[in-house]
């Protein structure tokens, strides 16, 4: 009895707590915006500090990625007077980065804590800066997205006396520009160090460097066997065999400084990179075309250097200067000799760290150094082994014909990953060379001639006849055509979600099988004609649904039809919504229902579209005028129905009456139509719902 009672209390409590959720306005985001300091003169700089505090398990979109990969970027508006000017553009702190398999792309956002920062140069000393800023929220939990909007008023009295010193020559201003940001950047490396910074960058961060230090550190075991790196391990033994002399105490402690060398020399690169260049370099090499292009024609070149069209070689005099170097033993000689080994190896290395590099490059300072620490610790563990135990060379595999065969296979790997620069920065200035059909083609037969080469069917200049096929050689020659056959389903419109990072996003694709018969045919069979709503030319319904997106059109087609209204509360950048759409909507018998029983009105909450002046209105909520498309939508989903986040999906008859309690995100298909159905089955027998 009690446990019946228990069960029962928590059933009620559970439903209340499930229905206020999806009946009240939800704010994930409580927002703060201050100067960053009170105490100014004019011609002195300071910042505008936006920061918001994030509930538990919604995070809020950042301004730092590509606004049209799907997801709503913060945006910011600064009401222009004379009192000070802008510097520069609003600058996210520390965002967590991420690639999002639905968006097919990186998208950055906060959680638990946001902070935007904006520098303005003070020009009078009655300073007012007033705006607005608009954002996305979404959570995993229950699949909601919200858009918000906040407005800010800041006024402060800076000292007028600075303006005469400031005024002469613009030199003392540079150097309090100088000192404002010398002054940021401490306050950003005390936060790094202090207990108060976001628990949620520590945690992405910690993710994010084990990460690419495990990708770095088999980088470093599959460099140990290139053609270029594998014949050093003799010539590292026989050194030390020597080194030390009689005393093996020395010899040990020559083998360790070797090893640390190596890892030093490699590291010491990615700290260039990433202190001396920034992380808006990291941002241009990720995104601009002509570092992209260049790494792609790198990566050609070594994929042919790696066929035996050519070797690559470092100069001479350089090679040679640092083994002159190597007679001088001691700790002097381990330095020169593990530098020797990074020169000499460098023609087979230099993809795999440039790839490393390229893969860091996130506006992280440490994701550089420790992708490097990862590569040259497992390049380096082998060597340092070697030398510490130099008998183990008797157990060593000898170099041979093997070697090319790695050289060979690593040069279409560079082929196929060479790809992706391309493809970046085809997709970015939309040149439409590698569209989704044309780089999988590619893939295909680059994989295809993979395995005939591990079969021994293809051979190159510098190959060694292949006798017969070894296990080894027959299990990945196996995998290569099984990743072919993969691919091949991609060209007709397959998603190849394994691929998502690495291939350009279906929209590129011309022959998209799947979505053409549904844009062809409906259920039945039969061809729908396409509906000439208003917004149709730049809003559209999945899967080849017809619909409306403006609410009187909407309603007036309903009543003519005699059927009920669907109302999609979506938005663009809504990934539950994409989710939804995807997992939920392209269900069959959901999808039959939705066209045949049902008129639908997709509502864009965050479509950008400037309304004439005469469709515009006056929210009853918060009293301001909505003058775009998205903030009308969302406007009419919080007066009607006092809920702000999306999806979400409502049932109404010709008469504005619901029929069933709207739903949000939820992945139920099964429950989804039974949604659908007793929505038709209330509209027929003329009942409603109370909401």
């Amino acid at each position: 009895m009690k446990l019946n009672f228990k069960f029962a209390l928590f059933f009620i409590m559970s439903s209340m707590i499930t229905l206020s959720a999806f009946s009240q306005i939800v704010q994930p985001a409580k927002w703060k915006v201050e100067f960053s300091k009170k105490d100014v003169k004019v011609g002195e700089t300071l910042e505008v500090l936006i920061k918001g505090d994030i509930q538990d398990t919604w995070h809020v979109y950042s301004n730092d990625f590509d606004p049209d990969l799907g997801p709503i970027v913060a945006s910011f508006n600064f009401t222009k007077n004379d009192s000070y000017e802008l510097v520069g553009k609003v600058t996210p702190i520390k965002p967590i980065k991420h690639f999002d398999e639905v968006w097919e792309g990186e998208v950055s956002y906060f959680e638990k804590q946001a902070e935007f920062r904006q520098k303005i140069k003070v020009l009078k000393a009655d300073l007012k800066v007033a705006g607005s800023f608009e954002y996305q929220a979404c959570t995993d939990v229950s699949g909601r997205c919200v858009t918000g909007e906040e407005d800010f008023n800041l006024s402060l009295t800076a000292k007028a006396d600075a303006v005469a010193k400031a005024e002469p020559t613009a030199k003392p201003v540079v150097k309090e520009e100088k000192k404002e940001v010398a002054a940021v950047v401490k306050e950003e490396v005390k936060a790094e160090t202090k207990d108060e910074a976001p628990v949620q960058n520590k945690k992405e961060d910690k993710k994010g460097l084990w990460t690419i230090f495990l990708l770095a550190f088999v980088g470093g075991l599959v460099a140990i066997v290139t053609p270029c790196v594998f014949p050093m391990i003799p010539m590292t033994v026989s050194y030390f065999m020597h080194s030390g002399g009689d005393n093996k105490a020395k010899g040990r402690m020559n083998a360790f400084f070797y090893g640390f060398s190596i890892i030093a020399i490699y590291t010491v690169v990615g700290t260039i990179l990433a202190v001396v260049m920034g992380p808006d370099f990291a941002n241009f090499l990720s995104t601009h075309w002509i570092p992209n292009v260049f790494f792609f024609v790198i990566f050609m070149v070594f994929a042919f250097s790696f066929f035996g069209m050519f070797e690559i070689t470092m100069p001479s005099w350089m090679v040679n200067k640092s083994v002159a170097n190597e007679d001088k033993g001691g700790f002097m000689g381990s330095f020169f000799m593990a530098f020797t080994l990074v020169l000499v190896s460098f023609s087979c290395t230099g993809p795999i760290v440039g790839s490393i590099l390229v893969a860091s490059a996130g506006g992280q300072v440490l994701m550089p150094i420790i992708g490097m620490l990862g590569f040259s610790l497992a390049f380096a563990l082998p060597f340092t082994l070697f030398a510490i135990f130099p008998g183990w060379l008797n157990t060593m595999p000898k170099s041979g014909g093997w070697l090319n065969s790695v050289k060979v296979v690593l040069g279409f790997i560079e082929l196929a990953l060479g790809l992706k620069f391309l493809s970046v920065a085809d997709q970015v200035y939309h040149w439409g060379i590698l569209d989704r059909e044309v780089y999988l083609a590619i893939w295909i037969v680059i994989f295809t001639l993979l395995g005939f080469y591990l079969l021994g069917k293809l051979m190159f200049s510098h190959d060694s006849p292949v006798k017969h096929v070894s296990v080894p050689r027959l299990m990945l020659a196996i995998a290569s055509f099984s990743f072919v056959v993969y691919m091949i389903p991609g060209l007709f419109g397959a998603p190849l979600k394994m691929l998502s990072g690495f291939t350009p996003p279906k929209s590129s694709l011309d022959f998209d099988l799947p979505t053409m018969i549904v844009e062809n045919a409906g259920s039945t069979g039969v061809k729908h004609e396409k509906i000439n709503a208003k917004y149709s030319d730049f809003l559209h319904l999945p899967h080849g649904l017809q619909g409306y997106f403006d609410m009187d059109e909407a309603k007036a087609a309903a009543k003519a039809q005699n059927k009920p209204l669907f109302i999609d509360f979506t938005g663009h950048g809504c990934v539950n919504c994409r989710e939804m759409e995807s997992n939920v909507w392209s269900n069959p018998e959901v999808l039959r229902r939705l066209r045949d029983d049902y008129v639908i009105v997709a509502m864009y909450v965050d479509d950008k579209k400037e309304l004439p002046k005469e469709e515009w209105i006056v929210s009853n909520y918060d009293g301001k005028t909505k003058k775009t498309l998205g903030k009308k939508n969302a406007n009419y989903q919080i007066e009607n129905y006092n809920v702000n986040a999306q999806p979400y999906y409502v049932l109404l008859d010709n008469e504005g009456k619901a029929l069933h309690t709207p739903r949000a995100y939820d992945l139920d298909v099964d429950a989804f139509i039974k949604f659908l159905d007793e929505g038709v089955k209330n509209f027929k027998n003329g009942k409603s719902v109370a909401l």
